[in-house]
């Protein structure tokens, strides 16, 4: 039986490095997680070598298109069910390839499990697809390997991810009524001001007589509309194109991150989403055992703006200095005070982790309730500009026809 060297952590963190005889690779690293170790690398002579690195460039080819979010949430939930239960890595992997409807998780879990089964720990498999499984996921996985609690580490990313999809659902919940409400509102506009207005041009022309200011206006609208309408799709086109292209760049996202934050009305409620999803981001990692330092780095990239990132990378450097977390937070304008006052009450009770979850929740709450109070505004105000454009159009029909019948008495 060939010799195979391993290297491989324990429950503390720290290196082993070892010989173990074994059928192949696969085999050796069953034989290191029985000792109670996690394996990092498995390598032997003759075929050995090559079996990792052609396992490696199988699950680095693309899998296909991405597995959906709600997807992930269920695979992760039921691999820390199937953990806890006492089933190792390699048969919990075999039983999801069993359940799974989705031919394209199915085949996306295969690739893990040749990895697995090659001596690569589960966070390093993970890696192999970024698009699924961002940083954050892959470190929580990886310090739930060194710690020993992996079951319970999966169970609270898949808390998250299924807080991260009720959050994105109830945005999408909340924007519909008012993007279907401004549609038909826009498209009515539209259908008054390139079919009906323009019938009325020659009734107004047989009367004669000057038209009104209002009457004028409407007309000349109307007629753009109704003729120029490409230079209204080009210059739209246009500036959203470009806007989008300029959005991609490091200065344009930083101009406009800082617009979404600053804005009237708008920014306040854009910064509570940046910060629930900051200290949410936080709480889980910290309370996955992942160090602070990496825990910052990592929510810096989860929060979707530049500016929080920057915030929270300064943040960082304060606590690399040997400052406390509130503290740091306090030195910088950019975080919420109910954040920083959690925050040092956290730090105060030993329970941060937890604290940053329960800040969360509140934070959650109140986007709840003022996303509902603008979507309640978008109907009125709808109902209002619609009433004052039809009063105009109606006045600027019946204005030359009144001013006509005085004429003619």
């Amino acid at each position: 039986m060939p010799e195979y060297r391993y290297i491989a952590v324990d429950r503390t963190g720290k290196s082993i490095t070892g010989d173990l005889g074994g059928r192949d690779v696969a085999d050796v690293a069953a034989k290191v997680r029985a000792l109670g170790l996690f394996p990092v690398s498995v390598d032997g002579q003759g075929g050995a070598s090559a079996l990792v690195e052609t396992s490696a460039a199988e699950a680095e080819a693309p899998v296909g298109k991405k597995v959906g979010r709600v997807l992930i949430l269920l695979f992760t939930r039921e691999l820390s069910d199937l953990i806890d239960a006492g089933l190792p890595i390699d048969r919990a992997l075999s039983v999801l390839i069993e359940q799974s409807d989705s031919e394209d998780l199915r085949e996306m879990v295969r690739r893990m499990q040749q990895d697995v089964r090659a001596g690569q720990p589960l966070s390093d498999a993970l890696r192999r697809f970024p698009r699924e499984f961002p940083e954050l996921y892959a470190n929580m996985v990886r310090a739930g390997e060194v710690s020993g609690q992996l079951p319970q580490v999966l169970s609270r990313l898949a808390d998250f991810l299924e807080k991260e999809h009720v959050r994105r659902a109830q945005v999408m919940a909340a924007l519909t009524y008012p993007a279907v409400l401004i549609t038909v509102a826009v498209l009515a506009i539209v259908f008054l001001l390139t079919f009906v207005i323009p019938r009325l041009r020659a009734v107004f022309t047989e009367l004669g007589a000057a038209l009104p200011l209002p009457t004028q206006i409407l007309l000349s609208v109307s007629a753009f509309i109704a003729q120029d309408w490409w230079i209204i799709l080009l210059v739209g086109g246009g500036a959203y194109f470009g806007l989008r292209a300029w959005s991609r760049t490091a200065p344009g996202r930083f101009a406009l991150d800082g617009i979404r934050l600053n804005a009237p009305l708008l920014g306040t409620l854009t910064r509570k989403m940046v910060m629930g999803r900051f200290v949410r981001t936080l709480g889980t990692l910290l309370g996955g055992g992942v160090p602070i330092l990496d825990s910052l780095d990592i929510s810096a990239t989860a929060v979707g703006n530049t500016h929080a990132a920057q915030a929270i990378a300064d943040v960082r450097a304060g606590v690399r200095q040997g400052e406390t977390l509130s503290s740091s937070m306090g030195k910088n304008g950019g975080f919420l005070p109910l954040v920083i006052h959690m925050t040092a009450v956290g730090e105060e009770t030993g329970r941060l982790s937890g604290m940053l979850v329960r800040t969360a929740d509140t934070l959650d709450f109140e986007v709840d309730n003022a996303m509902r109070r603008l979507t309640s505004l978008v109907e009125p105000l709808v109902v209002l500009l619609m009433g004052g454009f039809v009063g105009f159009v109606v006045l600027s029909i019946l204005l030359p026809i009144f001013e006509s019948s005085a004429i003619v008495r």
